[in-house]
């Protein structure tokens, strides 16, 4: 018979696909960062690069408290909205909506963070983990600061300038 999965198990399931996402979210920065178009967005996605590698660091801390080696697990929903936004970047290149096309993407990227990291403070503190709460609070207030970011980028330059025809 199968052993019965505990919260345990989610919760160590879940931060392997956040690893992973994560590492993915790193290769794809770069990538974004040269696709567009406005200096303004260009640095966005390159700061929001560093700040991936401290929450890939955080998620090791993580994987350390509960006595786990730091191992992603293929996460399908980050590859299908990196695959999106690559579509995004191949179809729209040189339009003047690619940077709003851009834009949607990393929100895709940054609300399912958020999702995964918003559950795993929820599952940490159920399971007395003290010491993750405070690096997963940490890493899920830099998404949400980021995902605002974003939003004033897209309302004040990229979806404004994606209205006019080239």
């Amino acid at each position: 018979m199968a052993t019965t999965k505990t919260l345990d198990d989610l919760f160590l399931d879940t931060l392997k696909d956040i690893y992973y996402a994560e590492k993915q979210i790193l290769k794809a920065l770069p990538k974004m960062a040269r696709a567009a178009q406005s200096e303004e967005g260009r640095a966005g996605f390159l700061q929001h690069r560093d700040e991936t590698q401290g929450q890939i660091d955080r998620l090791e801390q993580v994987f350390e408290i509960i006595g786990k080696p730091a191992r992603g697990k293929t996460c399908e929903a980050i590859q299908g909205i990196i695959a999106e936004g690559e579509e995004i970047m191949e179809e729209f290149k040189g339009s003047p909506a690619l940077d709003a096309g851009l834009i949607s993407s990393a929100q895709a990227v940054e609300h399912y963070e958020i999702a995964r990291y918003g559950t795993l403070i929820a599952w940490a503190s159920q399971l007395g983990l003290k010491n993750a709460i405070p690096l997963l609070q940490t890493s899920l207030k830099e998404e949400e600061a980021t995902d605002q970011k974003l939003t004033q980028l897209a309302k004040a330059s990229a979806n404004p300038k994606g209205t006019k025809a080239a």
